[in-house]
């Protein structure tokens, strides 16, 4: 009888827990833990499904909805397995998200922007003195999606990790041509010389 007793409040927490919705208990899983470093398997467990399901979710708050979740790719105080929801997320409640960017127009977007972050101009390799790591790329929005902007090759641009989490909600324009010469101008010989290197790496072929 109590194995009986047992397994029934089992089932009824596994139906409860399946009502709930996995993105919805890792949502208040991290809400509830903003600023600690949390594992894979903490927030797995508080998903309470299979990996793939909480990996998928945990993609979707932070590129979809715009939770600042930090991982080892962001930063070098965090290992492979490690998670940060640095603070509080936007309120989004009132916006509806597509669920992603197709592969095709992440990779125009990409081929556009020739691989280079648009905001601070390192490229997959280089090393980013922000994290301590390589960098790596991200697609990001220009308008950003809480304003309005949408998914589309003119609303999107190559970013790094430091860049795309540091642009969360900021409408950016491209700076001139104009703009970016008098700024060289203004520059000392040595700043001035380091742009001629860097022009002359990205344009050698």
């Amino acid at each position: 009888m109590p194995n009986c007793l047992f397994e029934s409040d089992h089932t009824r927490n596994r139906v409860a827990m399946r009502r709930t919705g996995a993105k919805v208990r890792i949502r208040q899983f991290l809400l509830a833990n903003i600023g600690n470093v949390v594992t894979s398997i903490q927030i797995r467990d508080a998903a309470g499904t299979e990996v793939t399901a909480w990996a998928r979710r945990l993609r979707e708050l932070r590129e979809q909805e715009g939770w600042p979740i930090l991982t080892h790719h962001d930063s070098a105080e965090l290992s492979s397995g490690q998670y940060l929801l640095k603070d509080l997320p936007p309120n989004h409640s009132d916006v509806t998200f597509v669920r992603s960017i197709s592969m095709k127009l992440r990779a125009e977007v990409l081929d556009r922007n020739g691989f280079t972050c648009q905001m601070c101009g390192l490229t997959p390799g280089d090393f980013d003195p922000a994290t301590g790591r390589t960098v790596r790329l991200h697609i990001g929005h220009i308008k950003d999606k809480s304003l309005g902007g949408k998914d589309e090759l003119s609303n999107l641009r190559a970013l790094c990790s430091t860049c795309n989490q540091g642009a969360k909600n900021i409408t950016g324009e491209k700076p001139t041509g104009i703009w970016l010469l008098s700024q060289v101008r203004r520059a000392g010989l040595d700043e001035q010389r380091a742009v001629f290197a860097w022009l002359s790496k990205k344009f050698s072929k």
